[in-house]
């Protein structure tokens, strides 16, 4: 289960000085004077507040074979797509072959295909586990992934079998040395 942090944070009233003239009365019943502020309420706009944090999700990893993966803010299971740069190179998608579901896959595995008009990929798994979601949009818009390959572009939920993804998650590249790769 996640942490959650409390942070204490100090909270300024916008209430500056209570008003010495009597507000006006909305009605003429009696309790309308309780719509001027009180001293109770000016004190209590200066307690702090807590605010609650969850654990950010980790950073997007990527492959030699331009897939990526994020793991979710539980460290359980990640979202395996193509790079940005992937996507440019193959052109215009036509076609998403996508895993089917559930479907035990170790690293390395092929667990789809994109074709494009000018070439066709193989979809390799970046981590070991169980394909538990795969991003059905893309049957009938392949298209999708041109505009978000890191995005909404998304092509598989994979469970994995080490929480955090283990040693095969770490060996794979962060964003900058994935920029460095592909310039290269």
């Amino acid at each position: 289960m996640a942490a959650i942090a409390r942070i204490r944070l100090p909270v300024r009233s916008s209430v500056t000085s209570i008003p010495s003239a009597p507000l006006l009365p909305l009605c003429a019943h009696p309790t309308s004077q309780l719509l001027r502020p009180s001293k109770s309420t000016h004190l209590a706009a200066q307690r702090p507040r807590t605010l609650a944090t969850s654990k950010p999700s980790a950073a997007k990893k990527y492959t030699k074979d331009h897939e990526w993966i994020e793991l979710s803010s539980d460290s359980k299971t990640g979202t395996i797509g193509i790079s940005n740069y992937a996507s440019k190179a193959l052109g215009d998608v036509v076609y998403v072959e996508l895993p089917t579901i559930p479907l035990t896959v170790s690293q390395g595995d092929t667990i789809g295909a994109v074709e494009s008009v000018k070439s066709a990929s193989d979809i390799i798994s970046p981590a070991s586990g169980t394909i538990i979601e795969a991003n059905n949009v893309l049957e009938e818009k392949p298209a999708v992934i041109n505009k978000g390959p890191e995005g909404e572009g998304w092509l598989a939920k994979i469970e994995l079998n080490e929480e955090g993804g283990g040693e095969e998650y770490e060996a794979l590249m962060d964003e900058e040395g994935y920029a460095k790769y592909v310039e290269e």
